[in-house]
C-alpha cells in the first residue's frame, strides 16, 4: 500500500518535480533554439549539433518529469518522454547534416520514433485511453467502468421519453461520479426523476455496451469536492484543465458546475 504524505510533503514533491521538469525542458528548448547563446551562458565553445542533441535529451527528461505529475502509468510516461527526445534528435540529424552524420542515421532514428509511437498507442489502448489515476470498484458490475472514459447517461422527461448524453465517469468503490452544468437538460430531468440508465459509450455518446439502471444524487460540500478531485485525477488534462475552464467561461449561461453520484439501482434501493 502506498504511504500517505502530509500536505506539506505532497506540496513539496509536486513543486520540486514541476520546477525541475519545467527548468529542464526550458534548457532543452534553449539549446535547440539558440545553441550559441546557451554555450555563451555556460562558458564553453559551441558545437551546434552537440548542443542540439543536449537540447533534445534535456527536453525529453523535462517532458517525462512533467507528465509523471499527471499520468499514473510508468510505461506510458517513459515512452512519451523518450518519443519526445528521440523525435527531436531525429530532426537534429536532418537539420545538422552539413556539420556531420548521415541521412541513414536520421532514417534509423526516425524508424525508432515510429516504432515507439506505435508501442505508445498500444499501451494507451491497453489502459482504455485513461492515463490518470483510477480507483477500484467494490461492485463487480462497476469494474468495466473503472477505465471507461465516457458513458451514455439516459435521463427521462416528464412523459417518460428517454434522452441520452455522453459524460465522463469515475468509479470509487461502489459509487461512480460525473459532472455537468446546473442548467443542463439532463440535470433538470434528474431533479424531477433521479432514476437513470447508463452504459459504456464512445466520446460522442454512441453506446458500446448494455445499459444498466441507476440512480443519481446531486452532491454538495465535501462530497462535491471529492467527486471533482476524482475526476481530475482520472482525467488530468480534460477535467483538470479543459472542462473547468469551459465551465467558467459558460457559467453565466449554463449555471454553476454540478457533481453527481451515480449508483446502481439495486444498491440505491438497498
Amino acid at each position: 500500500m502506498m504511504n500517505r504524505l502530509s500536505t506539506v510533503a505532497q506540496i513539496y514533491l509536486v513543486a520540486v518535480t514541476a520546477a525541475v521538469g519545467a527548468t529542464t525542458a526550458g534548457i532543452g528548448i534553449w539549446c535547440l533554439v539558440d545553441p550559441n547563446s546557451f554555450a555563451d551562458a555556460v562558458g564553453f565553445d559551441a558545437h551546434r549539433h552537440f548542443l542540439h542533441d543536449v537540447g533534445a535529451f534535456q527536453l525529453g527528461l523535462g517532458v517525462t518529469l512533467l507528465l509523471a505529475l499527471i499520468w499514473a502509468d510508468a510505461l506510458a510516461t517513459a515512452l512519451a518522454g523518450f518519443i519526445a527526445a528521440n523525435t527531436v534528435h531525429t530532426v537534429n540529424h536532418v537539420v545538422d547534416l552539413d556539420v556531420g552524420g548521415s541521412a541513414a542515421q536520421a532514417w534509423v532514428l526516425g524508424v525508432v520514433s515510429v516504432a515507439l509511437a506505435l508501442a505508445f498507442g498500444l499501451r494507451l489502448r491497453q489502459l482504455g485511453y485513461v492515463l490518470g489515476s483510477v480507483g477500484t470498484a467494490a461492485n463487480p458490475t462497476l469494474m468495466p467502468f473503472v477505465r471507461q472514459k465516457t458513458i451514455a447517461l439516459t435521463t427521462f422527461r416528464k412523459d417518460g421519453t428517454a434522452g441520452s448524453s455522453p459524460v465522463s465517469i469515475v468509479v470509487d468503490g461502489d459509487r461512480a461520479y460525473f459532472r455537468s452544468f446546473e442548467r443542463a437538460v439532463k440535470v433538470r430531468r434528474i431533479r424531477r426523476n433521479p432514476s437513470v440508465e447508463f452504459g459504456p459509450a464512445t466520446a460522442s455518446g454512441k453506446p458500446t455496451g448494455s445499459a444498466l439502471p441507476g440512480r443519481v444524487r446531486l452532491l454538495e460540500g465535501a462530497e462535491y469536492q471529492k467527486a471533482a478531485r476524482l475526476l481530475r485525477q482520472k482525467y488530468p488534462f480534460l477535467h483538470g484543465v479543459l472542462v473547468p475552464s469551459a465551465h467558467r467561461l459558460m457559467r453565466r449561461k449554463f449555471g454553476r458546475t454540478i457533481h453527481a453520484e451515480l449508483t446502481l439501482l439495486s444498491e440505491s434501493r438497498t
